[in-house]
């Protein structure tokens, strides 16, 4: 999947957390969203607050639709809460391959 596609599906699926999201598609997705906090932060403070609250939705769907063709519950998203370990732990989950891959 290229970095366009990701970006478009990320966004065209910002509020679905039903079905799956490939490996690809997950970490581009996660790219851009870094690269324009980055951006945004460098230009405005504030307006990387708004930024983040407009990308908590399509972050934590891409998140659960990756946990989800992993073969892993969305439960263990909230693992992410857990300081530096959880953030540790849902880069791995995240970094598994497709359960359909592993068949």
């Amino acid at each position: 999947m290229s970095f366009g596609t990701a970006i478009a599906l990320g966004f065209r699926h910002y509020s679905n957390f039903t079905g799956t999201a490939s490996r690809s598609e997950f970490w581009w997705f996660q790219l851009f969203l870094v690269l324009v906090s980055i951006g945004v932060g460098a230009i405005e403070d504030g307006l990387n607050v708004v930024w983040a609250v407009a990308t908590v939705v399509p972050y934590l769907a891409i998140g659960v639709r990756r946990l989800r063709d992993a073969g892993f519950s969305w439960r263990l998203l909230f693992l992410g809460l857990i300081p530096v370990l959880g953030t540790i732990t849902m880069i791995v989950l995240w970094l598994q391959p497709s359960k359909a891959d592993s068949a």
